[in-house]
Order: C-alpha cells, then structure tokens, then sequence
C-alpha cells in the first residue's frame, strides 16, 4: 500500500480596510483567507462605537471592503505586523478617523 501525503494548502492572508458609511474606518487581518463575506472581528469597544454611530442605519447600510494587503508565503506575525502598520498608516486608530483601539491613539504634540 502506498502512502501519499495531499500537498498542504496554502492560505492567503490578508489584511483589509471596511469604511463605514459615515466615513470611518477599521482594518483588519483574516489569517485564513476566510470568504468574502467576512467583514471583520472588532473589539467589544470597536462594536460598540460602530453601533452606535450607524443606529440610523440598522434597515440599509452600505459597507465596502478593501483588501490592502495579502500573501500567500507570510507568517501569521508578519501578518499581524502589517495589520499593526497599515492601522496606524491609514489612521485607523485615530477616534476620529477609524474604530481601532489598537495600538493606541497618540495624538501629535504641538511644537
């Protein structure tokens, strides 16, 4: 009896941006290349806050997802790195620009 070993299957991970439709965004990484009705697993604060932003919306809301980054040959550290850098990139974790909590908001001091 011979043994055959399937060859492993790779998955594609990503790292993507979903803007709300009050203009606001959150990025984040899918490190199994999930289908593409997967818009994200924010925080309990992130769920939050997008909740209560779009209360409005709860009957019609329009939300578009963008994939920013993607490999089918990165580790899921070198993912979650470019997930920290694309956040902090695009503003993401600015309150104002984004749902992200992290990595922390540091504003710009005045010089």
């Amino acid at each position: 009896m011979e043994l055959r070993f399937l060859p492993m299957l790779t998955r594609r991970k990503l790292v993507y941006k979903v803007t709300y439709p009050n203009g606001k965004i959150y990025v984040g990484v899918d490190l199994i290349g999930t289908s593409v009705s997967y818009f994200g697993s924010p925080g309990q604060k992130a769920k939050d806050a997008i909740a209560a932003d779009h209360a409005d919306y709860r009957h019609d809301m329009t939300v578009r997802k963008e994939i920013l980054w993607e490999s089918d040959t990165a580790t899921d550290a070198e993912a979650r790195a470019k997930e920290i850098e694309l956040i902090v990139a695009t503003g993401a974790n600015n309150p104002e620009i984004g749902y992200n909590r992290m990595p922390r908001f540091k504003p710009p001091k005045d010089v």
